[in-house]
């Protein structure tokens, strides 16, 4: 059986909490401030909770990743930018699901994205590792560094799953949202948690996951492409505010997360399904690569991307394939993931040397 909740208020108690509750008209209240944005789209405020959400695999960790290295110094990672006022500028992060070591490969991955030096602590990141403590310890522990830590602007929670002993439980559910609540709202700060999606459907996981979406300040989720597994997609699933264009990243060869330039919006369609997207792989001959390559690359390194795909449409248009924006893209994409074209610092340059 479920716990009620026991707490007994005198009425001269319940008459100050409705005072100090009550909204005057004539009085002055301060916009929650915003620290952290995608483009121009509004992702969190000081005074509400936010999280991120997605199946196993999907990257949420690097995501949550770009999203500390940001606030480390109030620059823009992938396509977060933050901007916490001077006397908000400590970050708590709580991982609760990683041993030691990892969670210490997970601070250095941070401070790469920050530019920061991965030999000294940083001077206001926090990170604690609660693997190891039960879920009503970790909960003490939080509590306590919220509420001596100063100059807290932003608390990572990942994940939130492992403050509960029932994720089932629809009361332990409401009193940990209803701590998020009360931190924020009191420390004025911003708690960011991650929690795991449901296996079968896209829905964050059982009343914790209900919880958070009716509550949260935003909701992102981060999911695998269908049709690119080594890219992730990061898009907005419930905000306050309006919602920004879905960006995805991938991970390179130095185990960092980034941003995929090429990568195209999907539309979320109703109806019947429409014809089969266009795939590079299956539709363009493989002995079409390289003579439309040549010809693209005949003057030598491409330096944008945007020339980069004019000279695609027209190498490919030269073997009778001709390819729009969208195709121009995917081709793009195609070439990158084949190392048929690698990019050489800011430009594009065919590698003769690939095997298809």
């Amino acid at each position: 059986m479920e716990k009620t909740d026991t707490i007994i208020l005198s009425p001269e108690e319940l008459a100050a909490y409705m005072e100090e509750s009550t909204i005057s008209v004539t009085s002055t209240y301060e916009h929650s401030p915003v620290v952290l944005m995608v483009d121009d789209t509004v992702i969190e405020t000081l005074g509400n909770f936010s999280a991120s959400i997605g199946k196993a695999k999907s990257k949420k960790t690097f995501n949550v990743s770009a999203i500390v290295a940001s606030a480390l110094n109030n620059s823009t990672v992938l396509h977060y930018r933050s901007t916490f006022p001077e006397n908000k500028r400590k970050i708590l992060y709580i991982d609760t699901e990683q041993g030691r070591y990892h969670c210490q490969q997970v601070l250095k991955r941070i401070l790469r994205l920050a530019d920061l030096p991965e030999y000294k602590n940083p001077d206001n990141l926090i990170m604690l590792a609660l693997r190891k403590f039960s879920p009503k310890l970790r909960l003490a522990i939080v509590e306590q560094a919220i509420g001596t830590i100063p100059d807290l602007g932003l608390v990572i929670i990942d994940g939130i799953r492992d403050f509960l002993y029932d994720i089932n439980s629809s009361s332990e559910s409401t009193d940990i949202i209803s701590k998020f609540m009360l931190w924020t709202d009191d420390r004025q700060i911003h708690i960011h948690t991650v929690l795991h999606q449901n296996k079968n459907d896209e829905h964050a996981r059982d009343h914790i996951g209900t919880e958070l979406n009716n509550k949260a300040e935003t909701i992102m989720q981060v999911e695998v492409d269908k049709e690119d597994k080594t890219i992730s997609v990061v898009e907005a699933v419930h905000i306050r505010d309006r919602e920004f264009e879905p960006f995805a990243f991938r991970i390179n060869e130095e185990a960092m997360p980034e941003p995929v330039e090429s990568y195209l919006p999907k539309e979320k369609k109703t109806g019947r399904p429409t014809k089969v997207p266009f795939d590079p792989d299956k539709e363009i001959p493989k002995n079409v690569h390289r003579p439309a390559l040549d010809a693209a690359f005949s003057n030598g390194n491409i330096g944008s991307y945007d020339e980069y795909l004019e000279r695609l449409k027209k190498g490919y248009g030269l073997q009778n394939v001709k390819l729009g924006h969208n195709k121009a893209v995917k081709v793009a994409t195609f070439l990158s993931n084949k190392r048929m074209v690698i990019k050489e610092g800011k430009e594009y340059a065919f590698n003769p040397e690939y095997h298809y």
